[in-house]
């Protein structure tokens, strides 16, 4: 992978572009990277705080690996995207069948009424930290949402997101660097076969790839425009977008050790802000809910969109009309932050159960990205197709395992 970096950032220097390839990765530069911001959405800032909070700096190394199937698949996803200016959901119905595009939307549709419970629980737990209550932020939240996305342009809505996802991106380096400032006891390397540490490694992949991230992609980038004259700068900002991922999913376990396992309950901001400030200092509980807020707010609209964009298209009704099935699937999920607060063990069991309804959508986009007659000389193929499966086993496996495990 980083032999993959220096070729691709001396592609951009060399080859006579200048200024012209400075502004074409300006010009390309978003589905990619918000997708990878998103995936560091309420659940996975879960996952990671209670990595940090029970291992410490054990699972670091775990975190960082996982950068790598991260670019691979969605480098897939951002390939077949460009390549066909089509959506996964549009791809799948029109070579597949709506029968079959449906069974590979709709699971991942209902799991991201989950996902939506718990960003907007996610955001609800940040404003409290703030003294602001659910019954303020939940509707608040849900209407900054409708404003920024509803009747504009993708390329409208994505520009707000990309400013916002810097001061997400810096909340996440401060928040780590308020608690090691202190000093932290670093292990390089750790494994466990105990059932909360295997449940917990595969909690950790389920947050690095979710279903609703393949489809969003594949369809924002169609959307955008991108073609396959583009192809290195999508990998390129997909690669650039892995790492930083997994950074920040490190920096967030960085931020919260030491933090007792009781205040990680989410369900009571005053516990979770009194253990930040045990380890952070007395400014740690509110750069903590700045990034969490952020996080719930980016993954709200990359979750939204994705979703519903592959719903629409399986149906045949065209990404234009995703607003009302985003109606359907979020209104029910608008109650749930304003009557609690806990949603650990949801949060946990969501990023296991992503991984199952992952696999289906996952080996049709392998199909797709490996038919000739639709990728061309694009098509995925030889050492790259074998890590793709290879990957994709993997993960798969390790749901399997975590859910052994649990039983």
């Amino acid at each position: 992978m980083l032999e993959t970096f220096i070729v691709t950032v001396r592609e951009r220097m060399e080859a006579g572009r200048g200024l012209s390839g400075i502004w074409r990765m300006f010009k390309v530069w978003g589905p990619a990277w918000l997708v990878m911001m998103a995936d560091v959405d309420a659940a996975s800032v879960i996952t990671a705080a209670e990595s940090g909070a029970l291992y410490g700096t054990k699972l670091i190394w775990f975190l960082l690996v996982l950068a790598v199937p991260l670019y691979v698949i969605q480098e897939v996803a951002g390939r077949v995207g460009a390549v066909t200016q089509k959506g996964l959901g549009e791809l799948i119905r029109e070579n597949y069948s709506k029968q079959t595009a449906i069974l590979a939307s709709v699971p991942m549709a209902l799991v991201d009424i989950i996902s939506y419970v718990v960003e907007y629980t996610g955001a609800a737990i940040g404003f409290q930290i703030f003294g602001i209550p659910p019954l303020v932020s939940v509707p608040l939240i849900f209407v900054a949402h409708v404003l920024l996305v509803y009747k504009r342009k993708y390329a409208e809505a994505e520009k707000p997101l990309l400013v916002f996802s810097i001061f997400f991106a810096l909340a996440w380096a401060v928040s780590a660097f308020l608690t090691a400032r202190n000093g932290i006891q670093v292990t390089p390397f750790y494994f466990s076969v105990s059932p909360n540490f295997v449940f917990l490694l595969a909690a950790n992949v389920g947050a690095v790839i979710m279903p609703f991230m393949l489809f969003y992609q594949a369809s924002a980038t169609a959307e955008k425009g991108i073609t396959a004259r583009e192809l290195k700068e999508v990998r390129f900002e997909t690669l650039v977008g892995a790492f930083v991922s997994e950074l920040l999913m490190a920096a967030i376990a960085v931020a919260a050790i030491g933090v007792r396992t009781e205040a990680l309950t989410f369900a009571a901001p005053k516990a979770l802000s009194q253990g930040l400030s045990a380890v952070g200092g007395i400014s740690a509980p509110y750069i903590f809910g700045a990034g969490l807020i952020a996080a719930s707010f980016i993954a709200l609209i990359v979750i939204s969109l994705g979703s519903c964009w592959g719903v629409t298209e399986a149906m045949g009704w065209g990404r234009k009309n995703w607003f009302k099935v985003y109606l359907a699937e979020s209104l029910p999920a608008l109650v749930v932050p304003i009557i609690t607060l806990n949603l650990v063990n949801l949060a946990l069991n969501l990023m296991v159960l992503q991984i199952v309804v992952l696999l289906g959508p996952a080996i049709i986009l392998g199909l797709i990205a490996s038919n000739q007659k639709l990728m061309g000389t694009h098509a995925l193929g030889g050492f790259n197709k074998t890590i793709y499966w290879i990957f994709l086993a993997l993960i798969f496996g390790t749901g399997i395992l975590s859910l052994v495990y649990s039983l």
